[in-house]
């Protein structure tokens, strides 16, 4: 979903030396979860952030709530990580932060079930079920088991170990059934590289197909997002009046550029 930014959030985000338009660029809003690594070569500790921003616009960061449910699933089963939570506040706002150890092989994914926020600006609740792969000793096996989540994108690329160019095929599931055609929203977390041109590069959008598979390429190295929208039940405002509510499914997938190889290793 996507929210108008602050003209001096715009005036940052479009660079010095380039026109402004005269309405303030429109930003995706994303709930991050992201790991120290994708692929953990030797096993041990990765460290993961749960952010609630607008990536490609690095910011502004809104305040998320500690939430409902944060967890890792794997083979062994799904493992509470609440008690591991710890605040991590960024710009003044709430975000949250675990750490976990890998100490099997295997792929593993991380999830986050936060609590609704309440957009104003479009009069609805968001909630974004959000999860992200890490593949312990790098085994290639295990990432594309489901975690169970209300909305999830199930992956048909291997969400890890994934160059810079490669395409990210999904199936976008709502109770676990294909959503043909959904909605999904792509963005790139932004290091402060790359400057957009104007409002329609900031979040791109593609949509699935009858299958609910989409499929979108990753240009750039750096963290990927990948966004399902579905409508979710009715509810009620803050003032009490009628307000609908966004779900969202996302993964996070991160793709690593091809570096030059060490000059032994290329003859």
């Amino acid at each position: 979903m996507r929210t108008v930014l602050a003209p001096a959030v715009a005036s940052l985000l479009l660079g010095s030396g380039l026109a402004l338009v005269a309405a303030a660029p429109a930003a995706a809003h994303f709930q991050e979860i992201l790991p120290s690594a994708d692929v953990l070569p030797e096993g041990g500790p990765v460290s993961v952030d749960l952010v609630f921003t607008h990536p490609m616009a690095r910011g502004p960061v809104m305040e998320m709530a500690a939430p409902v449910r944060v967890g890792v699933s794997g083979e062994a089963g799904v493992v509470d990580l609440m008690p591991r939570l710890k605040a991590k506040p960024i710009d003044g706002k709430s975000a949250w932060t675990f750490d976990w150890t890998a100490a099997a092989p295997g792929a593993v994914a991380f999830f986050v079930e936060p609590k609704p926020y309440w957009e104003a600006a479009e009069k609805k609740w968001i909630v974004h079920y959000a999860k992200v792969i890490v593949d312990g000793w790098a085994s290639g096996e295990g990432w594309a088991k489901p975690v169970g989540l209300p909305v999830e994108i199930e992956p048909l690329t291997r969400p890890t170990g994934l160059w810079a160019g490669d395409v990210f095929r999904g199936i976008v599931r709502r109770d676990g059934r294909p959503v043909p055609f959904a909605e999904v929203e792509v963005e790139w977390v932004n290091d402060g590289s790359v400057a957009a041109p104007n409002e329609a590069f900031l979040t791109q959008v593609t949509r699935a197909d009858a299958n609910g598979v989409f499929v979108h390429a990753m240009p750039r190295a750096g963290w990927w997002g990948f966004a399902a929208l579905v409508d979710g039940p009715e509810a009620k405002a803050p003032d009490g009046s009628p307000a609908a509510t966004e779900w969202g499914g996302l993964i996070w997938v991160k793709a690593t550029d091809m570096g030059a190889a060490p000059a032994s290793a290329s003859k």
